[in-house]
């Protein structure tokens, strides 16, 4: 049966039928009894797909009407089998008799005929068999293609009346993806105050603890501006989100720390979210959120990777599971997965798919033709070619959906109004079913509850200092000049330090021979994609060394440049520089 909804009330309605039987069947299986349809049919258009026109057909077709009355449909396919004809003829009569309309469809499962090798190729996949094994798992005509409609009109000529209907159901299905109104959850608030005065009194508070000898006047105007730009956007009730779940983890001791663009934000600072000063390091709060762009915020928050799942089963409980969900993430095909996948499901070798996969580094490259003869490959083998070219297609269509990483969807109403929810892997975990960029695409904010290994490590190591050594540390209270410390950093003696362990990292440090922390901020922006590709490393070393003099483009970027020494190496220096140097805001 194929339902759609006519409007928004029907697409709820659909969500919630899907995340029930996606609950009920477990990840990946969906399981609906007649019932549930029925109980959650209003609104939406229902399709019967019959295979013949016999007794059970005939049963359920009168259940269908009975059901959805003048929203029941019969679908007229066909499916290229002796007697079609007389089938479709059938079916119509049947149609007519318990007074059903007949609609034209195309069970489709590719856009075009040139795509039906690749259908044979992922059936293989997924079930786990060569092409010369698959037997009747493969279709058996290419007819199952996205049909263009005069080709449809001339398959169906003695159905018109079927085929017209095609458009009146798109005609009553009125509803669209924009409609989907999302709205963040209010939170509990102190008695008698709103998200933003709440926020605005927490902020306050944590600002006297993170200044207690006075606020600057610079810091009073950040927040005050902050502040400001969050009640315009009506952003107040996800930062009360986030800092409720960070006050949570502090509570059962669990050490936490925000990081990423959030780190420009004064009040994420005061409110102890993060512990990065922006004032003290120049940042741009506009880099975090801006009236412009309107993108909802994104607040990444480290905790213990041991003790995560205490916070992420706080979250369900608080906000309840009807209302928070994990986001997932599609997974797809990289040419070397695509390679190995393919290669097997041919009927290829396994020391040849080894070889050929092997070649690939990056996540577009192939295997050309100019590579195989190098690698002493036959091309003239027709499975090698096919092998090579159906990778390529393949490459970069979704594989599985994935549970990500952390982020949690939270909604005021049900969080199944919007989206179908399924159950995760992992025991009292659900997630939604979209990708995370399609939560981003329709502004869904989203809180990101991440695990990190190295925060484990250190929650141990103080909690050793303090048992055995009498000597009580945090996050906060780190030294962050020990000059041994940096002797061995600047030796690259890093293994196994968070940050500055990986090989490019460790080749740098006795170039960059960092003395003070902001000097380790610099080393790990320096090695990154953006800085080498803008040949911004060697002249920054060569300054940095003396053997390249200190220049600006022009006098008023030396306030922006001055601590790279004129050499832009964070976002936040390229933003300063179209706001200086182009009046952008």
């Amino acid at each position: 049966i194929l339902v759609y909804p006519t409007d928004r009330p029907a697409y709820s309605r659909l969500c919630r039928l899907l995340s029930l039987g996606k609950g009920r069947a477990g990840k990946a299986k969906c399981h609906l009894e007649w019932d549930d349809v029925v109980a959650y049919g209003e609104g939406l258009i229902a399709v019967l797909v019959p295979d013949e026109a016999d007794d059970l057909c005939a049963v359920r077709l009168r259940r269908l009407r009975e059901a959805f009355v003048d929203r029941a449909y019969l679908a007229l396919t066909l499916r290229r089998r002796p007697n079609d004809q007389l089938r479709l003829y059938e079916l119509a009569n049947l149609a007519a008799a318990t007074r059903v309309p007949t609609v034209v469809t195309n069970d489709v499962l590719f856009h075009e005929p040139a795509r039906r090798m690749m259908q044979d190729v992922v059936t293989c996949i997924r079930h786990n068999v060569t092409i010369d094994d698959a037997g009747f798992r493969r279709e058996r005509h290419a007819d199952r293609y996205l049909k263009p409609g005069d080709e449809m009109a001339r398959l169906f000529s003695r159905y018109p009346e079927a085929l017209a209907r095609t458009v009146e159901i798109a005609d009553r299905c009125r509803f669209s993806m924009d409609e989907l109104a999302y709205q963040y959850p209010e939170e509990k608030t102190m008695p008698g105050l709103t998200a933003q005065q709440a926020l605005e009194k927490l902020t306050w508070e944590g600002a006297a603890r993170r200044y207690p000898e006075g606020l600057p006047d610079k810091v009073i105007g950040i927040l005050n501006h902050e502040l400001r730009l969050i009640e315009t956007l009506e952003y107040a009730p996800y930062f009360l989100t986030v800092n409720s779940i960070v006050r949570f983890a502090r509570s059962q001791d669990i050490l936490c720390q925000g990081r990423g663009s959030a780190a420009n934000s004064a009040v994420c600072y005061v409110l102890g979210i993060t512990s990065i000063d922006p004032e003290r390091n120049n940042l741009l709060f506009e880099r975090f959120v801006s009236q412009e762009r309107r993108e909802p915020p994104d607040i990444d928050v480290d905790f213990e990777h041991e003790r995560r799942e205490i916070v992420m089963q706080w979250v369900y409980e608080t906000y309840g599971r009807d209302h928070a969900a994990l986001c997932s993430t599609v997974i797809r095909y990289r040419t070397k997965g695509a390679v190995r996948d393919v290669g097997k499901a041919l009927g290829l070798p396994e020391d040849m798919t080894k070889l050929l996969s092997s070649q690939i580094w990056g996540h577009g490259e192939a295997v050309d033709e100019q590579r195989a003869r190098e690698l002493n490959l036959n091309l003239g083998d027709r499975r090698l070619r096919l092998t090579l070219e159906l990778a390529a297609q393949l490459a970069g269509t979704p594989r599985h959906l994935s549970q990500h990483p952390g982020g949690f969807v939270l909604t005021h109403d049900r969080l199944d109004d919007l989206v179908p929810i399924e159950p995760a892997a992992m025991k009292d975990r659900q997630v939604v079913e979209w990708d995370k960029d399609d939560i981003d695409a329709l502004k869904f904010m989203k809180v990101d509850v991440l695990a990190l290994g190295m925060l484990t490590c250190m929650k141990k190591s103080f909690d050793l200092l303090s048992e055995h050594k009498g000597i009580a540390l945090d996050l906060a209270t780190i030294p962050a000049e020990d000059p041994r410390t940096y002797a061995m950093i600047r030796k690259a003696d890093t293994l196994g330090v968070f940050q500055i362990e990986s090989r490019a990292q460790m080749s740098m440090l006795p170039r960059m021979k960092p003395r003070t922390f902001y000097d380790l901020v610099i080393e790990v922006a320096i090695v990154r994609p953006g800085p080498i590709q803008g040949d911004m490393v060697h002249p920054y070393l060569r300054r940095r060394d003396g053997t390249e003099e200190v220049t600006f483009p022009t006098p008023e970027l030396e306030r922006v440049l001055g601590k790279t020494l004129g050499v832009p190496l964070f976002q936040e220096q390229a933003m300063q520089v179209s706001m200086v140097c182009a009046g952008f805001s």
